[in-house]
């Protein structure tokens, strides 16, 4: 039964999208990681408790196909600051986010870091 458990989750990370914009925060990325450690031994893993494993299954897989998307459908697609999903995945975006992380930083930390790098070769400053 565990190969049977281990193929399922295998098929939902094929399915699962990746999204390359969020460089280590992608949910895609972190349950593939999290299925690999929890399926070392592949098929042959022994699971400790097989029903909590079927429930995160199902509960992945409902998340998956939009499950409570289509359940619950949004008569705008807009959020309540009136942001829509793609405003959202571009303020998101972890260059986005490094930039904004930059701007934050004061004058001091600027020139601070500016100056303690080592010159760039072939640079002639």
């Amino acid at each position: 039964m565990a190969a049977t458990r281990y193929r399922r989750f295998l098929r939902l990370c094929e399915e699962w999208p990746r999204d390359d914009t969020k460089q280590g925060r992608d949910l895609g990325t972190f349950l593939r990681q999290r299925i690999a450690v929890a399926f070392r031994e592949g098929e042959n893993t022994q699971i400790a408790d097989p029903e909590k494993c079927d429930q995160m299954y199902e509960s992945l897989a409902r998340i998956n196909s939009n499950f409570y998307k289509s359940k619950f459908p949004r008569f705008q697609d807009t959020n309540f600051t009136g942001v829509t999903a793609e405003e959202c995945r571009m303020v998101l975006n972890t260059d986005n986010l490094q930039q904004t992380e930059d701007a934050k930083k004061g004058i001091w930390k600027k020139l601070k870091e500016k100056f303690s790098k080592p010159p760039e070769e072939g640079s002639k400053d």
